[in-house]
């Protein structure tokens, strides 16, 4: 079938919607195979961009059985593949969910898909610039003196790309928390008025997320109580004009 978003209260039957939703996961699915094919062809130099936070000497991580180097390249290709592959992914499950959703509504969620990706990207790139290099320099140094030091490649890259994908997913925040006032769940005054509690909640989410020693669980609950309270006052400015917009028509139509 064509593949075309529905408008809102459009009818469609069963089978329609399903042959749109059938459509979209081949698109998915597609980009996520180009992309793992684009990583792939330079899995060498997405390894060794991965590698560069280790400290010398340990460069090169070992690896331990006959499949280890292959299943790990593959590995790191896949879910590189899926990153390069996630803004189609999310824009096709934005298109199909869309036509249930008012047009205004619609409208907040667009820009919240987009703003989604840009952060996440925003907050891989931090993660990997800011947050990485400690972090990996604090686990491998700790206690030298007492342990032959040996870092599995397997586990040394499940490590990073868990971290990257947390410091990506906090970077959401924003988005999180704006949506909640646009859609009216929570306003900027209470998120104001609550913001104590929510420090601690950040707290805790913060020392939840992966990263098990203090160096990682400080430099993500760092970003996090930034963005929560730039989070509260963009929820306000933006809040305020929210209800200009939505008092304009009516303030013309009295004038």
């Amino acid at each position: 079938m064509r593949l075309r978003r529905l408008d809102h209260e459009e009818q469609a039957e069963l089978v329609e919607h399903l042959g749109e939703l059938r459509t979209r996961l081949v698109v998915s699915l597609v980009a996520v195979g180009v992309g793992f094919a684009v990583a792939y062809v330079f899995h060498g130099t997405l390894l060794h961009w991965l590698n560069a936070p280790l400290p010398d000497g340990h460069r090169r991580p070992v690896t331990f059985g006959v499949t280890e180097p292959f299943m790990t390249s593959f590995k790191v290709s896949l879910y590189a593949g899926f990153a390069l592959a996630l803004p189609v992914v999310l824009w096709q499950l934005w298109a199909f969910l869309a036509p249930a959703f008012q047009q205004n509504v619609q409208r907040t969620l667009a820009t919240s898909v987009a703003s989604a990706t840009a952060l996440f990207a925003l907050g891989v790139g931090f993660g990997y610039r800011v947050v990485l290099g400690p972090s990996v320099h604090f686990l491998t140094t700790y206690d030298s003196h007492l342990y032959d030091i040996q870092i599995r490649a397997s586990s040394y890259y499940s490590f990073v790309l868990m971290v990257l994908v947390a410091v990506g997913i906090v970077f959401e925040l924003p988005v999180f928390m704006v949506a909640l006032v646009r859609l009216r769940v929570v306003s900027s005054a209470t998120l104001r008025r609550k913001r104590r509690l929510g420090y601690v909640l950040v707290a805790a989410l913060a020392v939840a997320l992966p990263g098990i020693d203090p160096v990682t669980t400080t430099l993500e609950m760092v970003p996090m109580l930034v963005l929560f309270e730039g989070s509260i006052w963009l929820s306000v400015i933006l809040e305020r004009r929210w209800v200009r917009a939505a008092r304009s028509p009516a303030v013309e139509l009295a004038a």
